[in-house]
């Protein structure tokens, strides 16, 4: 038996190199059909941070059918921990010090969803006109921030803004942040790298949600907003609508120490 969500689920993913990068290192991973969707931001330069995101997003492509949102999460784990290793040993072949990527993933399975995410790339909840970060970033200004040394509008600017703290490929130990909860009607969610959160205010970013009349054109306008505001990375956005097929139901998060 494999894992049905009680879910309709439209959604739509488009990445774009930007107005400064020559290469698009980021991946993206769009399929509704399987409830499955992932944002991976690549890192090293030349071609080995397109190598790193793609390769996560393959390996979550290749994800065998689960039975229940547990066994999805396992086998995201798995394929991710491969993946990671994978990096490890390509760096120490090519002589380098680190070939990495982000990744944030979410997967629908009956009424639940899980999101597993290392660094800095984002997921986000729009749910009745507000939106809320679900993930927290592994970097440094979150440390900062989160010891009260710098503000929120601080951090956008702070010089180590772009220094994350977890990432694939980084480390022999992959530390994969979880989180679970119940979803609700109408709830759309964002999975972004940070070329969409660096360029793109929190209030826009839910502006632009609520006015646009599905997937596509959400993901669309917050691309063309982020290239519009200056576009000095790569920008990946993915956006996923729920549609409850059999009434609502208020979000729970399951393990709420996240």
């Amino acid at each position: 038996m494999t894992c049905v969500s009680q879910f309709r689920w439209t959604s739509a993913a488009c990445t774009d190199v930007g107005r400064v990068r020559e290469r698009n290192e980021d991946a993206c991973l769009d399929a509704p059909e399987r409830g499955i969707w992932a944002v991976a931001d690549g890192m090293g330069g030349h071609a080995v941070g397109e190598f790193a995101s793609r390769a996560i997003v393959q390996a979550l492509t290749a994800l065998p059918a689960p039975d229940s949102l547990d066994a999805a999460v396992e086998h995201a784990r798995i394929a991710i921990q491969t993946v990671n290793q994978l990096l490890i040993d390509e760096a120490q072949r090519m002589k380098v010090r680190v070939i990495g990527s982000t990744v944030v993933m979410l997967m629908a399975c009956e009424r639940r969803c899980s999101c597993l995410w290392a660094g800095d790339s984002r997921l986000y909840l729009f749910r009745d006109g507000h939106l809320k970060q679900l993930t927290r970033d592994h970097s440094q200004v979150e440390r900062l921030k989160a010891r009260g040394l710098i503000t929120a509008e601080e951090a956008r600017h702070h010089p180590a803004h772009n220094t994350i703290t977890r990432a694939v490929g980084a480390s022999a130990t992959l530390d994969l942040e979880l989180l679970t909860f119940e979803i609700g009607d109408g709830d759309v969610f964002l999975l972004c790298s940070d070329g969409l959160s660096n360029e793109v205010e929190d209030a826009k970013i839910a502006e632009l949600l609520d006015v646009a009349a599905d997937p596509v054109s959400a993901a669309d306008a917050l691309l063309r907003r982020a290239l519009d505001h200056g576009g000095r990375d790569n920008v990946s956005v993915v956006v996923i609508r729920a549609e409850d097929m059999g009434g609502g139901s208020d979000m729970t998060l399951l393990n709420p120490e996240v």
